[in-house]
């Protein structure tokens, strides 16, 4: 969604809510026997919630197991009801679908395997520290298959329409476009002196590289190098990076028509590569991708039919609570866009679904969390509506969750815009940071201690001359680090430095560049062996023209975007009541009997002897 970070769309829109409801099935389902004990404390539907069933559901809650008070803990009473109320109306909805013995067993066997309960004895003794019977978790888990039958169900049947298909697909371009391709042929190696006269044999004037790959590759031989051929067959077809291992992808991919690579090394072999055909990325016709398109558009159409079945189980829901229930909640309306209500569950939904709030609850900071959350969360839920009304005017056929739809339509309200050549790469030379591969090292460390400086440069010396490492480092009292392959910035200050900010490299050895004794920030030595040190590249235009454009084209269109939300923000009518909300949920304090003045005590034997 353009404007806004991935991060808050999840919060804003209810996917990470929606999750979470579902998630929760089993943790709201009561422990027990189905005939809890206590009173009735409200129904669902004409289904009853005990007073057992509710305290073990408030028990496990993470937000009212805190024990928060005042205006927190009445806040964390309408979002707990209200999910306890969607989750009876889910199992009551999913209550007659019908859940095999092979389904069922293998819900179990999974249970089995995965806290390793193969035995009767240690599958029994899991149930009792779950507080589960055997028949009690069988109940469980039919609720829990149900579930996800019906899920399953409504998304199966979310079909998406040749007009949501073409839609989808001319919103997503990018995600369908071809990627850069080759048809090519190598040649694979065992070593690098190999490497190197082979490269020279297939250098040479009228070389015929498919027939020396066939006598002496290591793979693709029968098919004289080709890749990407058919079974049989000894015609390169196109292919992509992922077909090379990455060193060699990056050297062929800047490799035009009949261009033959220098030996690469990687993962231990050498690679000479011919590119017969450089094919540039490209778009592709709807018909090309109509199976994919279907796919991914299906997905997010079972996205919003779930979240409408979700939507319509709760509302309804008919709610009815026992005379003296100890929990009681109204769900007040905390804001209207165009008419249309938030209320307040919905909002505390994507509060109290964020990690970070029971954190801070534990903390003792559950007033200062609301404070900052729900008045912005609010104003994020009044801009999305906002622009989710503003989308179903625009009369195109978005489809999907409400947060899939408010998306689609700054995408189609953007889609016209372009970016032209000079732009990009004026942005390319204001961003040369963005297209620049880091310098990168492989770094070994040795490490001693703090009185060792004298073994440090004996290891040091030895270094210089040759030899094990292991040994080497062991003979001297060292002990060994391995950095791997870093780049700037990625190392603890003092080797960083060394290796990557100092000019120059350190004297050889067999065993790579070795740097000189250096004293640590702890008193303590290290001796640095470098190897495989490469310089920071700055990548050429032209080679990142296209990945340039495309950063471009995304700022211009999320400023677009985020221009349209702000206009659409300001034209709707849109009342906030959240003040006036929180403040008929703030318990009123009573007030403080007025202390006697001194001395009226004494004078008043009215007065009680203890207070």
């Amino acid at each position: 969604m353009f404007g806004i970070n991935k991060r808050v769309i999840a919060v804003i829109f209810g996917i990470l809510a929606l999750v979470f409801v579902v998630g929760s099935i089993l943790l709201f389902t009561p422990q027990g026997q189905r005939r809890t004990q206590g009173n009735i404390e409200f129904t669902v539907n004409g289904r009853p919630v005990y007073a057992l069933e509710l305290a073990r559901a408030q028990q496990s809650d993470p937000i009212l197991s805190t024990n928060p008070q005042g205006l927190l803990k009445n806040l964390a009473d309408i979002y707990f009801g209200e999910r306890l109320v969607l989750t009876n109306a889910l199992l009551q909805d999913t209550a007659r679908i019908r859940v095999s013995s092979g389904e069922l067993k293998k819900e179990l066997d999974t249970i089995r395997e995965r806290f390793g309960l193969q035995k009767k004895e240690d599958y029994d003794r899991f149930l009792t520290q779950v507080g589960y019977t055997d028949a009690q978790l069988r109940s469980e888990l039919r609720d829990q298959i149900r579930i996800n039958k019906r899920i399953e169900e409504i998304q199966k049947k979310a079909e998406p329409t040749l007009e949501e298909m073409r839609l989808y697909f001319e919103l997503n371009r990018e995600l369908y476009r071809n990627e850069e391709r080759v048809q090519a042929r190598q040649i694979v190696l065992d070593d690098k002196a190999t490497a190197q006269a082979v490269y020279a044999e297939v250098t040479a004037p009228g070389a015929d590289f498919a027939a020396i790959a066939k006598a002496k590759s290591k793979l693709n031989a029968e098919q004289g190098g080709a890749l990407g051929a058919a079974a049989g067959k000894s015609e390169p077809g196109p292919v992509t990076r992922v077909v090379f291992p990455n060193a060699v992808a990056e050297a062929v991919f800047k490799l035009r028509d009949g261009q033959i690579s220098k030996p690469i090394e990687a993962g231990g072999r050498f690679y000479i590569v011919k590119v017969e055909k450089y094919l540039p990325a490209s778009d592709v016709a709807f018909e090309e991708v109509q199976d994919r398109v279907k796919e991914d558009a299906k997905r997010v159409k079972g996205q919003g039919a779930l979240e409408a079945y979700l939507e319509g189980l709760r509302q309804k829901a008919t709610v009815r609570f026992a005379e003296g229930a100890s929990l009681r909640w109204e769900n007040p309306v905390v804001a209207t866009v165009n008419e249309h209500e938030i209320k307040l569950a919905e909002v505390l939904q994507s509060i109290f679904a964020n990690p970070q709030v029971p954190q801070l609850l534990q903390q003792g900071l559950g007033e200062l969390a609301v404070q900052f959350f729900l008045p912005q969360t609010l104003e994020q839920f009044i801009t999305r509506e906002a622009v989710y009304q503003a989308a179903k005017a625009l009369g195109q056929p978005f489809f999907g969750s409400k947060t899939d739809i408010v998306n689609q339509a700054q995408q189609w309200k953007t889609r016209d815009i372009q970016v032209s050549e000079a732009e990009v790469r004026r942005f390319y030379d204001a961003n040369l940071a963005n297209f620049t591969i880091p310098a990168s090292a492989k770094v070994q460390a040795v490490n001693f201690g703090k009185d060792d400086r004298a073994k440090a440069e004996a290891f040091r010396a030895a270094a210089l001359r040759g030899g094990k490492l292991e040994d080497l480092a062991k003979a001297n009292s060292g002990t060994i680090q391995d950095f791997g392959v870093v780049n700037p910035g990625t190392m603890p200050p003092v080797p960083n430095r060394l290796v990557f900010l100092t000019r120059g490299s350190f004297p050889k050895s067999p065993l790579g560049e070795v740097s000189e004794v250096v004293k640590l920030e702890d008193e303590s030595y290290q001796v640095l062996i470098v190897n495989e040190r490469k310089a920071e590249v700055l990548r050429p235009f032209e080679e990142v023209k296209e990945e340039a454009r495309q950063q471009v084209l995304a700022s211009r269109r999320a400023e677009a975007a985020q221009q349209w939300i702000e206009e659409v923000r300001k034209a709707a009518k849109v009342e906030n009541k959240l003040q006036a909300v929180l403040t008929a949920l703030t318990p009123k304090e009573e007030p403080k009997k007025e202390e006697p003045k001194s001395g009226e005590e004494k004078n008043n034997p009215a007065a009680p002897a203890n207070r």
